[in-house]
């Protein structure tokens, strides 16, 4: 029952102290109470963001509603369970205040209902609280005339564990161990796509009853690997949307004595899982009106906008791409894959016309800026906040892309790549991270104390993948030397 913003988006205000945000719920408290009892809601889960876009929370009873809407609801010790740092325990808790715009009851049991939720501390909106990081990007781009949208492509694995307790494709009907012939790619294949609907069915099912206007479910590359295409809406409610969405999929997986990875790299031959953004822009007092388009196509506000993107293009991806993991997927070529060895991955930073081998693709089919480096572990509220902010830089500071790329990136040499001045993206999370810290842009986003959180965990997530024996060095060196 999220409200469909669009329309309206313009006239709302995000950017509020503690006292504001209470007062924006009290009107509605009531209607919305009766909205959920309505449904049969009986327990309420106000929920927010932590550092890494995970969603956390405290029940509580329908009885409550009232006091949690106002801000006297659940207290949290957020700095000692989600990477914090810069808090003692000495420090005070955090208060939530539920967004009654973002409110979704559970369609596997509707006795239960996720409100969104921005965090206060002392008074103020938490420094360390990604939601309102969005928020705050949101406002000042209505600050300057602009509204930002975009649609989500998320991919994901499906997954159960055999008899011995390892994980395996839940959709794989060939034999686990013994012998495993090449068989049909499960792209887009008729007969496993039919094997998936049980599982299919129920969030086709729920996604068209929450009125997300689903467009279609696809077999992805990977076995057992799926990607669902749905609306684009302004980007607190995409944001909302997809946090709520990697629920879902885990819960209706859960009936199914399943579990869904949002992992982008499983295993060496796997597809990567990716979650691409396509931003667009609307005027604020010329709603409806794609900044992006002209009466000759694309408009030059759209070239500066890739080149905002492009500017910081390894600062955004140490948000869109936000693991150790993330970096084996963006890659140009894997072998044995089905089909191929080419991943259809991002590696370089550079934009071109419907080019699926750049990071930033100007699509045939839409007037949106597709940024392909960005996958389903990524905190979605800062990469959003992240990615408009970029754009509107671009267009501000008139940002020049260069000529787009309108070739196979993935059959250029390195020393054709340096030539033409294009750019790799960051190899490995130290790489992405170390230019999030030098990026002043990105300190604005963020605040000087989020990213020096982000920064110091992922660092020491960095230092800890370095002190693992993987299995690659033991089969690579161990009788070698």
């Amino acid at each position: 029952m999220a409200t469909d913003q669009q329309n309206d988006f313009d006239k709302k205000v995000y950017y509020e102290t503690f006292d504001e945000a209470v007062e924006r719920n009290r009107p509605r408290i009531a209607e919305v109470r009766k909205q959920l009892e309505d449904a049969g809601v009986k327990y309420v889960m106000s929920t927010w963001i932590d550092l890494h876009g995970i969603p956390k929370t405290k029940p509580v009873p329908m009885s409550d509603f009232e006091e949690l809407c106002i801000g006297k609801g659940p207290q949290f010790a957020v700095h000692s369970i989600s990477f914090v740092p810069e808090l003692s325990p000495a420090d005070s808790d955090q208060v939530m205040v539920p967004d009654l715009d973002a409110v979704y009851v559970c369609p596997w049991d509707n006795s239960m209902a996720v409100i969104f939720a921005d965090l206060y501390w002392e008074d103020a909106p938490y420094n360390v609280c990604p939601r309102q990081a969005l928020k705050r990007a949101m406002h000042e781009a209505q600050e300057n005339g602009y509204v930002g949208y975009a649609g989500v492509e998320p991919e994901f694995i499906v997954m159960k564990y055999d008899e011995d307790g390892l994980p395996v494709k839940a959709f794989d009907d060939d034999p686990a161990h013994g012998l495993r012939p090449r068989r049909q790619a499960f792209g887009y294949d008729v007969e496993y796509t039919i094997d998936s609907m049980p599982y299919l069915k129920d969030l086709i099912d729920i996604l068209e009853d929450m009125g997300w206007n689903l467009h279609d479910v696809v077999a992805e590359g990977a076995y057992s690997q799926f990607e669902l295409d749905f609306h684009y809406t302004n980007l607190l409610e995409m944001s909302d949307r997809l946090t709520f969405l990697r629920i879902v999929l885990k819960e209706v997986a859960k009936e199914h004595g399943m579990f869904v990875t949002f992992m982008p790299k499983p295993t060496v031959g796997d597809w990567r899982s990716g979650a691409h953004i396509n931003l667009s822009l609307q005027h604020r007092d010329q709603p409806g009106e794609n900044v992006f388009k002209d009466d000759k196509g694309w408009s030059e506000a759209s070239r500066h906008a890739v080149g905002g993107l492009m500017a910081h293009a390894e600062a955004i991806t140490a948000l869109t791409c936000p693991t150790v993991n993330s970096y084996n997927g963006l890659v140009p070529r894997v072998g044995g894959f089905e089909g191929g060895t080419v991943t259809w991955a991002p590696t370089n930073i550079t934009y071109g016309f419907n080019n699926r081998s750049a990071q930033f693709r100007l699509p045939q089919s839409r007037y949106c800026i597709e940024n392909r480096a960005a996958d389903m572990t990524m905190n979605v509220y800062l990469a959003m906040a992240m990615t408009l902010t970029c754009a509107l830089d671009g267009i501000k500071n008139q940002i020049d892309p260069g000529k787009p790329t309108d070739f196979d990136l993935y059959s250029m040499s390195e020393d054709q790549l340096k030539e033409a001045g294009i750019r790799r993206l960051p190899r490995t999370l130290f790489n992405a991270i170390e230019a999030l810290r030098e990026d002043d842009l990105a300190k604005h986003v963020m605040g000087p104390v989020m990213q020096n959180s982000y920064i110091e965990y992922k660092n020491d997530e960095w230092e800890r993948y370095h002190q693992a024996v993987t299995d690659w060095e033991v089969k690579e060196y161990l009788r070698l030397f």
